[in-house]
């Protein structure tokens, strides 16, 4: 009995770790109500556009782990790319896009 409880915490233990060090990947409603889908590229995480009036539009790439990510953002209604990241809290992805590292900007995402 004990073998059983070992080995099914062990089991737990490995499956929350492995949906844990990817976070970020999936579909996610971006703060106009688009939807986006944040998928492995190279080594980084592609942001592309799924619905709305950019669809099909990549918006960014971000790098990281655990959660926390940097990289660069692009307005797609402006055409502009700034630095930006992404933390991840739960379903919530919080998007940061700054000029400078002074002037910022920042929107949360839900997880779909």
């Amino acid at each position: 009995m004990i073998r059983r409880f070992i080995l099914a915490t062990t089991l737990a233990v490995s499956a929350t770790l492995a949906n844990a060090a990817e976070p970020i990947l999936g579909n996610w409603k971006t703060a106009a109500g688009d939807t986006a889908v944040i998928a492995s590229c190279s080594g980084s995480y592609c942001i592309t556009l799924k619905t709305g009036r950019y669809a099909g539009r990549k918006i960014g790439i971000l790098a990281g782990t655990g959660g926390t990510y940097v990289g660069e953002i692009t307005d797609p209604a402006k055409d502009q790319t700034y630095s930006g990241s992404g933390t991840v809290s739960g379903r919530s992805l919080r998007m940061k896009g700054c000029v400078m590292a002074v002037l910022c900007k920042s929107q949360t995402w839900t997880r779909l």
